[in-house]
């Protein structure tokens, strides 16, 4: 897995002082607009995954869904949209969390995933965690069991493993 995410760790370009001041942003649309590559970070982080098969990806919006989406063609599993709060159709369940200033909310569809079902959670990014540890519990409230949950793109300094908990495999392709 190093090489790849040597190669695609290479592609990621830094912007400074998006989207405010003192940020320094991982833009990933270099690896997106590169059809090989993209199909490499695909690879990197089913690999990741490990060998055993989720039946439903659970894609965090809103770039979660372009790598959860791929990940669940390549896997035949069934994909899952977690939403920012009145963006779904259906009848839906909810969970807040904190963000630096106030609080936002994700939901899920309440039939989305049955209980027991397989479900590796897949988002672009880990920053401080709040909104991956949000969709964590709203799977968990369906009776989902994770199998891990995996981003692209892990900033460890900002320690959002520790929102996770230690009872979830969190795997990253690419660390900062």
């Amino acid at each position: 897995m190093t090489s790849i995410a040597g190669r695609v760790g290479a592609a990621i370009r830094d912007v400074v002082d998006f989207p405010k001041p003192g940020i320094v942003f991982k833009d990933i649309t270099p690896v997106l607009a590169d059809g090989a590559l993209f199909r490499l970070t695909i690879d990197g982080m089913i690999e990741g995954i490990g060998p055993e098969m989720p039946t439903k990806i659970v894609g965090i919006d809103a770039r979660g869904f372009i790598f959860g989406a791929a990940i669940a063609d390549r896997l035949g599993a069934g994909f899952i949209p977690v939403r920012k709060k009145g963006k779904l159709p259906w009848t839906t369940t909810g969970q807040s969390y904190s963000l630096e200033y106030g609080e936002a909310e994700v939901e899920i569809h309440k039939d989305a995933i049955h209980p027991g079902e397989k479900v590796v959670l897949v988002d672009d990014l880990l920053a401080t965690g709040g909104t991956a540890g949000a969709a964590l519990q709203l799977v968990r409230e369906l009776g989902g069991d994770v199998l891990c949950v995996s981003f692209l793109i892990e900033l460890a300094f900002l320690k959002g493993r520790e929102k996770l908990g230690s009872n979830v495999r969190a795997v990253s392709l690419l660390t900062y």
